[in-house]
């Protein structure tokens, strides 16, 4: 979507699932990635369907190198948008795998 089609509701929904937060943050981590890279947290099909929500909630983008297909995090556009946002979601994520509040 465009900047003016991202909402902060569209966001927090996407993220509400565990795995779709658990991609944002290693693509937060890596600038980009290949979707096989995450085939080890669930199906193909699933996988698609987490990809699909975030990139309708504007959170990812995606390009063709040849028959390989590249994601990346939107991260600048969502900062700009909704400052500070991915950040204190992905420290929170942080300290909850850590044990801390």
């Amino acid at each position: 979507p465009e900047r003016e089609d991202i909402t902060i509701y569209g966001i927090l929904s996407a993220l509400s699932d565990p795995i779709r937060l658990e991609i944002v943050r290693r693509l937060a981590e890596q600038s980009e990635q290949c979707p096989f890279d995450f085939l080890a947290m669930g199906s193909k099909q699933n996988l698609t369907h987490h990809f699909k929500v975030l990139r309708e909630a504007g959170l990812i983008k995606a390009r063709y190198e040849g028959r390989n297909k590249i994601i990346w995090l939107r991260r600048d556009l969502i900062d700009d948008v909704f400052p500070g946002l991915l950040d204190g979601l992905l420290k929170a994520v942080a300290a909850s795998q850590t044990g801390r509040t």
